[in-house]
């Protein structure tokens, strides 16, 4: 098995070379903090990854998401960034019929992020528009799971200027939904607020190179979620690693990390930028020897094997 560790300061960062079935049966059960992945799409990037048909993709996940949920800690949280594609005319149910199955392997549904691309380029379709938005569909093994919510508060708004200048009576009492929907708000609470918590919808733009990689997600999607699920020193494992930008979000929030690449050229892009983005500028070679102080390659175990 092909596998190099790196530190970067306090953290370690081990990339393994393979199929991520197979490498996750040698860690340790109950060891991950939080997954956070983009794997092939159905029938797509079929120049990198083959490509997988959308009759097929259940069969195909099933058995490395059976190995995510044996080595995920029972607080942890696993986030997949998928989407369907379209199949002679319509949405294939992929993706339904994934979360279906992944409930009955033992995994909750818990929630469902929205990526909003906010930087989407302008197209046409004859019976549809351009999408510009992607699902983060959040599975847990137990109802009471690791969230940092004050670590991605955001800004008020320009709202709070004009909405929380005049409250009524009902503003300051818990005002249940008129709606029946069973929830209530006592808009008073915020009054001198400077951050609010987010939605669950993330306006992020997407990269504006591929790093190399036919499908990088942005730096900031896995470093969101890194902070909300996580703590400084806990374990992120990306089983789908691309180009490395979950573990270079890991290192640099201060995460130990786990990345599973099954193409050699993504595994070397990897490393690559895992050297460039965090500040050391030098050719990555496979013994070298002559590394910055803070990143160095360890012959050390890696992380969670037993």
């Amino acid at each position: 098995m092909n596998k190099k560790s790196l530190t970067y300061k306090n953290t370690i960062s081990d990339f393994h070379l393979g199929d991520c079935a197979d490498i996750l049966k040698n860690f340790n059960s109950n060891s991950v903090d939080l997954i956070v992945t983009s794997p092939p799409y159905s029938d797509q990037r079929k120049g990198t990854y083959g490509g997988i048909h959308p009759n097929n993709y259940v069969k195909w996940f099933l058995p490395k998401s059976k190995e995510f949920l044996r080595v995920l800690k029972p607080t942890g949280t696993f986030i997949l960034n998928i989407k369907e594609k379209v199949v002679n005319g319509e949405r294939h149910t992929y993706v339904l019929d994934l979360i279906k199955e992944m409930r009955n392997q033992g995994w909750l549904w818990t929630e469902e992020f929205i990526w909003h691309k906010k930087n989407c380029h302008p197209g046409k379709w004859p019976n549809r528009f351009r999408d510009s938005w992607e699902r983060l569909i959040q599975f847990n093994k137990s109802k009471s799971f690791n969230m940092y919510q004050e670590n991605v508060m955001v800004p008020i708004g320009d709202w709070a200027k004009t909405r929380l200048k005049n409250l009524s009576e009902t503003d300051k009492i818990r005002d249940d939904s008129k709606v029946g929907s069973g929830f209530g708000k006592n808009v008073s609470k915020w009054v001198g607020k400077e951050f609010v918590y987010p939605t669950n919808v993330l306006h992020l733009a997407t990269e504006s190179s591929n790093k190399s990689h036919s499908a990088a997600f942005p730096m900031s999607l896995p470093s969101w979620f890194i902070k909300l699920f996580t703590k400084e020193n806990d374990v992120v494992l990306d089983p789908f690693l691309g180009s490395g930008t979950t573990a270079i979000a890991s290192s640099l929030l201060g995460r130990n990390s786990i990345g599973i690449e099954l193409l050699d050229s993504y595994f070397e892009t990897a490393l690559q930028r895992f050297h460039e983005e965090t500040k050391i500028n030098h050719t990555i070679k496979a013994k070298a020897k002559k590394y910055d102080k803070n990143i160095v390659e360890v012959n050390q175990q890696s992380l969670l094997y037993g």
